[in-house]
């Protein structure tokens, strides 16, 4: 786990050091234990260490292929990298490290592009061939480890961090006010290439790129045009055929990302997810001296899972947790804006920061449930394209047995209303989710409403199917998560790792029925079956979805916030902007107050973007 950035000049301009380091020194969070950089020419590249595999030197970066004619610089981990390098070692590679990296040099040179199959694990990386010239780079599956760029007639900046390219951008980013529309409308970001910056976008999730940079390449070979490697629906596999068929697949996929030379922890949340990965270590792995990290609120308190976490008193060797409340938000404002970077649309991020610091100096590598609610349905949302699906298969006896059941389980028409929703042409769910937040400026609406949106409404809200659904939150939805949780643990000098996205578990997952997903008004069929006997029964029959939840609604309801809210939408700054409209802002923050409604979600938006804007956007 580490941070990696490059600049690349296309008229053959050498590159300096200097702006290297600059980039480097931007994004030294990501590897406090060791850096380094290559300089060739117009190809320069960056690199920051967090040692996790062979600590040695041998395992610095850039690395070079053993006749020097390659050069890589990694970030991320791939996990089967012991059985690939037996695999080539049998093809006749030595190798002389311990290094996943390593093994990438000598699969790029065994198998070139195909290598990207082969590969369990998170990764951007670029690979520099010095004798063609040549420059290829790739990321991940599902958009685990992050790679942006920016680019224009003369250089190429790329990195693992946004503000490693804005340090040497040489002049101020602007605003993506599209992304800022969709964030305030929908909560949603990172739902196409863009970025909260126009100069700057971001190499979408199972892409990859060949620049040829070699004197006289034609101008379109030396543009990086992100070109897809990895297409989720074309590569579903057969379905589990059992619950405990998927068990074994999980498991395996746990024990995969215990590989590594330093101490390895588990964000535990009381939730089904997290708790499934820890009663798994716990069960199969013998880890008894185990290290779980959670953020508690008090009991009675919104957000709060204590009770699920003690479940695992007595089995636990060290639990350790941590508590926010209103006065440490208020206090670590600052420091999360600026770990984020770009704003987040909930609080929900906040006791993941807090999970992260406090594992920080105990653990390096964090496992954590994520990815489980897109591939298993975890959202109570996901209930509206199931009915939706149902009804248009005309299987009505099903519908009555699944609303029937759902109300009974939630007592909530949540689900109902989510049905009702997806149902609309996609013009009205724009109109519907504007007039719900009621506050954005009409100018910064009638701008923005139909830029980006297609992609929300027509692709992740207007999926035809429970199936489709779940594809599309792969597509649309998941990697804003994974930037979150990447930045949150990174800003520590922490690795975070998976299991749920395991690409053997994922694509099986997402190729079975409804009713192995939902089923009986439950989310998460399948791993609650295969959960029985291994995880503790309150858990697995929870009916509730809590997630990283925060008592934020009561928090912004202090003293402490009122006085900083209040100043907030009185502030000029905020109505110079454009975005939106001060006095219905001003009066849901009262309606709030006075306990007419819970706007805790947008009041978070606001105080998020004003940090972000003054932070990144307005500050010299």
């Amino acid at each position: 786990m580490c941070g990696i950035s490059g600049i690349i000049h296309l008229h053959g301009q050498s590159v300096a050091e200097a702006s290297l380091r600059v980039m480097m020194q931007a994004m030294k969070h990501r590897g406090p234990d060791d850096e380094g950089l290559f300089a060739e020419g117009s190809v320069g590249l960056g690199f920051v260490r967090l040692s996790i595999l062979d600590l040695s030197p041998a395992g610095h970066q850039p690395m070079f292929s053993a006749d020097g004619r390659h050069v890589i610089v990694f970030n991320g981990e791939i996990f089967n990298y012991i059985e690939l390098r037996e695999e080539l070692k049998a093809l006749g590679c030595a190798f002389c490290t311990q290094t996943d990296t390593e093994v990438i040099l000598a699969a790029w040179q065994t198998w070139g592009e195909a290598m990207l199959h082969r590969f369990n694990g998170m990764w951007a990386f670029v690979i520099y061939d010095r004798q063609t010239q040549t420059l290829f780079g790739a990321r991940d599956r599902y958009g685990v480890k992050p790679f942006f760029y920016a680019q224009n007639d003369e250089r190429i900046l790329f990195g693992s961090d946004i503000r490693s390219i804005a340090a040497v951008l040489g002049r101020k980013p602007t605003p993506n006010d599209d992304a800022i529309f969709n964030f305030l409308a929908f909560n949603r970001t990172d739902y196409d290439e863009g970025t909260f910056l126009k100069e700057v976008q971001k190499l979408p999730h199972g892409h990859c790129f060949r620049l040829q940079l070699a004197p006289g390449a034609p101008a379109e070979e030396r543009r990086l045009r992100p070109r897809r490697w990895y297409d989720l629906r074309r590569e579903l596999k057969e379905p589990f055929s059992s619950p405990e068929e998927y068990r074994a697949m999980f498991a395996s996929a746990v024990g995969l990302r215990l590989r590594s030379d330093v101490p390895v922890g588990v964000c535990l949340s009381g939730g089904l997810d997290s708790s499934s990965i820890v009663s798994v270590l716990l069960k199969d792995y013998q880890k008894r001296d185990l290290n779980t990290f959670s953020a508690i609120y008090g009991q009675g308190q919104h957000g709060d899972e204590s009770a699920f976490i003690r479940l695992f008193d007595g089995q636990i060797a060290h639990m350790h947790f941590t508590q926010p409340d209103a006065d440490s938000l208020l206090a670590d404002l600052d420091d999360l804006a600026k770990a984020q970077y770009e704003p987040v649309p909930s609080s929900s991020t906040y006791a993941q920061y807090r999970v992260m610091k406090l594992a920080a100096g105990r653990v390096v590598v964090l496992l954590d449930g994520q990815g489980a609610d897109e591939a298993l349905g975890g959202y109570h949302y996901f209930f509206g394209f199931y009915f939706k699906n149902l009804l248009r298969r005309g299987k009505l006896g099903a519908l009555a047995s699944e609303v029937a059941h759902y109300l009974a389980n939630h007592r909530s028409l949540y689900g109902l209303k989510t049905w009702a929703f997806f149902s609309l042409p996609p013009a009205w769910r724009t109109r519907a989710r504007v007039m719900q937040r009621g506050y954005l400026h009409p100018d910064f609406y009638q701008a923005h409403a139909n830029n980006g949106a297609n992609v929300i409404n027509d692709e992740l809200y207007g999926s035809r199917s429970l199936q489709e659904a779940l594809i599309n939150h792969f597509e649309y939805k998941l990697e804003h998560l994974l930037k979150w949780e990447d930045r949150n643990s990174m800003w520590f000098s922490l690795e975070a790792r998976v299991p749920f996205l395991d690409y053997r578990l994922v694509e099986r997952t997402l190729s079975l029925p409804d009713e192995r997903i939902l089923h009986r008004g439950m989310t998460k069929s399948i791993l609650r079956q295969a959960m029985q006997g291994t995880l503790p029964e309150p858990i697995r029959l929870r009916r509730d979805k809590v997630g990283f939840e925060t008592p934020e609604a009561e928090w912004f309801r202090t003293p402490a916030f009122q006085h900083y809210i209040t100043d907030l939408l009185h502030s000029e700054r905020y109505a110079r902007r454009g975005v939106m409209d001060m006095t219905q802002a001003r009066e849901i923050y009262q309606k709030h107050l006075a306990r007419q409604g819970n706007y805790s979600r947008e009041i978070w938006k606001w105080i998020h973007l004003d940090k972000w804007y003054e932070q990144f956007i307005e500050t010299p």
